[in-house]
């Protein structure tokens, strides 16, 4: 009936459809055929999110590397969905074996007895770190020269001079899904979210530090609320795609909540000052120079703050909606200018060697990680939650 139509486009579609899918069967038999020779593997790369097209892909490439996936296979690739970044698309198609048609033989792969052995599973968890692979395993992706005196030559357009120090910093926020996939709600999200607005004095502080700071996010509805010339507001002026990935791989350290962007200073060894990480359970705890500080869960009938261990013996722990938190009668609360303005401090001066910590300290660390149970989300436990926000609120640790 289409033919009739005059829809020429649909029985070509058609014919090309079916040689496709009997090429791909062809390829699929060769490969089950060769396995005892040479094991193949399909992977579909998450594209569309930064996050996980940044922290799995690596962490897999870390995994093999230390043997930890089994056999050494041989890995086609192929990307899902809108990229959401040209330029780590391009950077891993420099590194992986990265195909359209992997698309193809993947899907009739699925299709005969026996595919598990060739497909590549990403699990929930597969973007952290739990077996302490970065801080051990090198770097899977680098700059190429020219893209080097790209990057350097936009530090100066930006009116970074050359050499100088800077930080890159992020707030979640919600403009961008909302862009990105506008047909789909995404307010299940949104007690992930954050004000941009109550970074601005810890980035004052680091600027009379002698530190640039760069404002980052690919789509934001607010632009920054300073004059401050060595606060750049990147994001709503300069922003590319090049430079989102070349700012975050050479930053002195990054400032983010759980925005998928921190993907990318993570798998290049960036230390990550994380502010209003919740759930709390999934706190990320593997980067040896990692600080934290959690958002805060106010339970509305008792009028009072959950203490970490009530969230923790809990599934509070885990909740990942924002419709949990509400049906708990739970608001999640924000850090504060003042409490991420303490950690900023904390970080550079650890990075300077010039933290001075005391026993006391060391103690309310100790109190806090001991309320984690072992799981499937955490390894050895490396990172630290932020000192003075431990101090003010020791309550929390009863």
């Amino acid at each position: 009936m289409d033919i009739r139509k005059g829809v020429f486009h649909f029985l070509f579609y058609k014919i090309w459809s079916f040689f496709r899918a009997v090429l791909a069967f062809l390829v699929i038999l060769k490969v089950r055929v060769l396995r005892p020779i040479i094991h193949v593997q399909f992977g579909a790369l998450i594209s569309e999110r930064i996050g996980h097209f940044a922290g799995n892909t690596e962490l897999y490439l870390c995994k093999r590397d230390a043997g930890l996936e089994g056999k050494r296979t041989f890995d086609i690739f192929y990307h899902t969905g809108p990229i959401c970044n040209q330029q780590l698309k391009k950077m891993w198609d420099r590194v992986l074996h990265v195909s359209n048609f992997g698309f193809h033989l993947d899907l009739h792969n699925r299709r005969l007895p026996g595919w598990e052995k060739h497909v590549i599973e990403w699990a929930y968890n597969a973007d952290r770190d739990i077996h302490g692979l970065l801080a051990r395993m090198p770097m899977h992706l680098s700059f190429t020269p020219g893209e080097e005196r790209q990057g350097n030559s936009a530090l100066r357009e930006l009116g970074i001079p050359e050499g100088a120090p800077f930080v890159c910093f992020i707030a979640r926020d919600p403009a961008y899904l909302d862009v990105l996939f506008p047909s789909k709600n995404w307010n299940y999200h949104d007690y992930r979210d954050s004000n941009i607005h109550k970074y601005i004095p810890g980035v004052e502080e680091l600027a009379r530090r002698d530190y640039f700071a760069v404002r980052m996010g690919a789509v934001v509805r607010d632009e920054l609320a300073t004059s401050n010339p060595k606060i750049i507001d990147y994001a709503t002026k300069a922003r590319t795609d090049f430079m989102d990935i070349f700012l975050s791989a050479h930053c002195y350290f990054f400032i983010s909540d759980t925005n998928g962007l921190t993907g990318i200073p993570m798998i290049f060894r960036r230390p990550i000052a994380w502010v209003n990480c919740v759930p709390l359970e999934l706190v990320p705890t593997w980067g040896n120079y990692d600080l934290i500080i959690p958002k805060k869960l106010w339970l509305r009938e008792n009028r009072r703050f959950l203490t970490f261990r009530e969230i923790l013996d809990s599934d509070i722990g885990r909740f990942s909606r924002s419709e949990q938190y509400e049906q708990a009668g739970i608001d999640v609360v924000e850090n504060t200018p003042e409490e991420i303005t303490a950690l900023v401090v904390e970080m550079d001066e650890r990075l300077k060697g010039s933290w001075q910590t005391t026993e006391e300290d060391e103690e309310l660390q100790q109190r806090f990680w001991s309320l984690f149970k072992p799981s499937e989300l955490h390894g050895t436990i490396v990172s630290r939650i932020g000192a003075e926000f431990l101090r003010q609120n020791q309550k929390l640790l009863d």
